[in-house]
């Protein structure tokens, strides 16, 4: 084989062993961002089902409110 020939092979082969370390690394990233993202699920799934409890209340808090026929203020104008 001439000189050429081997350079050529030589940096296709490292080529390819960078390329396939690179994947590796890549799917590696892939699996632990799959894991945070499971864990960040879990952790915000209780503070997020509070929230919605708390915007059904205050939902219903402002419909009562809003049925409710309009009052005078002490000491200031009549609410129309």
């Amino acid at each position: 084989m001439s000189t050429v020939v081997i350079v050529w092979l030589v940096i296709g082969l490292l080529s390819a062993a960078v390329t396939t370390a690179m994947l590796i690394a890549l799917i590696r990233h892939v699996l632990v961002l799959g894991r945070a993202i499971g864990r960040f699920g879990a952790e915000v799934s209780p503070i997020a089902d509070e929230i919605a409890a708390q915007t059904k209340v205050a939902g219903g808090r402002s419909q009562r409110m809003a049925a409710r026929p309009p009052t005078r203020s002490r000491g200031g104008p009549a609410v129309r």
